[in-house]
């Protein structure tokens, strides 16, 4: 395990708070900050030929739109106080996602906020949250 701590980030006011947490955490402890932006998404088998196509070329630019509207207003805003994160960001369900992003980079801890811009029912209940409560394969720090 690595001196890493993965933070979940969707642009929420709790996955910013989780952001400034993880920072303070990570500049106290001398830890490598990983910022990760998870796009819901569900693979369909019975699409045609043609709707798959159409299907990657929206995948492409949620992805693009989610580097530019998302990633990068924060990490310049990082960079500005002298913190340089690396980012990620990936398609899946949420929670999987950033455990197996942490497991992969060898994370020491994992940073989420309790709700963030995911479905309204599992806005209130902090799906997401729970989930990686349960599951996380690193130590998780729930930011309200």
């Amino acid at each position: 395990m690595s001196n890493l701590y993965v933070v979940a980030y969707d642009g929420s006011p709790a996955s910013h708070r989780a952001l400034d947490f993880a920072v303070d955490c990570a500049e106290r402890a001398g830890a490598e900050l990983l910022i990760a932006h998870v796009l819901a998404w569900s693979p369909y088998s019975f699409l045609t030929p043609e709707e798959v196509e159409e299907r990657h070329t929206r995948r492409t630019e949620e992805l693009e739109r989610a580097k530019t509207a998302v990633m990068d207003p924060i990490v310049e805003n990082l960079a500005a106080k002298g913190v340089t994160p690396r980012t990620v960001i990936r398609y899946g369900h949420v929670a999987e996602v950033l455990n197996d992003i942490a497991a992969k980079e060898g994370a020491s801890q994992l940073f989420v906020g309790r709700t963030g811009h995911t479905g309204m029912t599992a806005r209130l209940f902090g799906a997401v949250t729970i989930s990686l409560a349960q599951a996380a394969s690193v130590p998780c720090t729930i930011v309200p």
